[in-house]
């Protein structure tokens, strides 16, 4: 069995301040890259536990250059730095060589208040909506394991995003290890959260079969920029439309094509 791990940074426990994720703050940085480390080797070792015997873990926040790699099992291989393919967050997964994806440190969407640090890719958009819903990177990330027909089993991250997690998909596992508090946020200890971590990947990775994403017949992404500036330029993309002063609008049936438009218009 062969699972794949995308780790994000937001929403892993403690974590309530952007210096607690940049690199370039080191001193409040560190405790939380180690914290993320902990917590990805607890998805790895609860999805050996159940049965997989290959891991992909791709480290997929900021410069994607987070994770220790020393600080995971010796049979996992990381993913590191950005491909600069439209998969983004995802980049490594395929249809024909993994049973399971799982999510670790993810965060709600933007404009939630289900953590401080809720945003959809970047600071640049107040939202992101597909279908009519607001988006997180989990939603779209579980679409992109859905479009190659892979379950999506277990997330860790703020109490808000795991609730809709499970709407999404009934049979997830979710571990929320924060809950968002205005500008603040309440954690459970990072060692409890360490093994709550094992615990329900181990669940999780059983349970696969009963994990598979409900995939829409067609998608709408609608983006809702801060600037007009941002929408105006990203509206010439082609296909896109500038709806009002800051919205920038596509659709399509094939989930494929609505990544290569976040690629180019989504990113920063």
């Amino acid at each position: 069995m062969k699972v794949f791990i995308s780790a994000d940074i937001e929403g892993t426990c403690g974590i309530v301040n952007w210096a607690e994720t940049d690199r370039s703050t080191p001193m409040d940085y560190t405790p939380f890259q180690k914290q993320m480390t902990r917590e990805v080797r607890a998805a790895c070792d609860g999805a050996l536990a159940a049965g997989a015997d290959a891991l992909l873990v791709r480290d997929a926040h900021d410069s994607a250059r987070n994770l220790e790699p020393g600080g995971l099992p010796e049979c996992a291989r990381i993913l590191r730095g950005w491909t600069g393919d439209p998969l983004s967050m995802m980049s490594g997964l395929d249809k024909d060589s993994y049973d399971a994806v799982l999510f670790t440190g993810y965060h709600a969407w933007a404009s939630s208040g289900g953590n401080p640090l809720s945003h959809t890719m970047n600071l640049m958009n107040e939202y992101v909506t597909l279908n009519g819903v607001r988006m997180s990177e989990f939603m779209m990330n579980a679409y992109t394991a859905g479009y190659y027909g892979v379950p999506v089993v277990f997330l860790s991250g703020d109490k808000a995003l795991c609730g809709f997690a499970k709407e999404l998909i009934p049979g997830i596992t979710t571990v929320p290890v924060n809950e968002g508090l205005g500008g603040g946020s309440i954690s459970m200890h990072p060692d409890v959260a360490v093994r709550a971590i094992r615990e329900g990947a181990e669940r999780a990775v059983r349970n696969a079969k009963n994990c598979v994403v409900p995939m829409p017949d067609r998608f709408e992404m609608a983006i809702r920029f801060r600037e007009h500036r941002n929408a105006y330029s990203r509206s010439f993309y082609p296909g896109a439309r500038l709806e009002g002063e800051k919205n920038v609008v596509f659709a399509s049936d094939d989930w494929f094509e609505m990544l290569r438009f976040a690629r180019f218009v989504l990113s920063n």
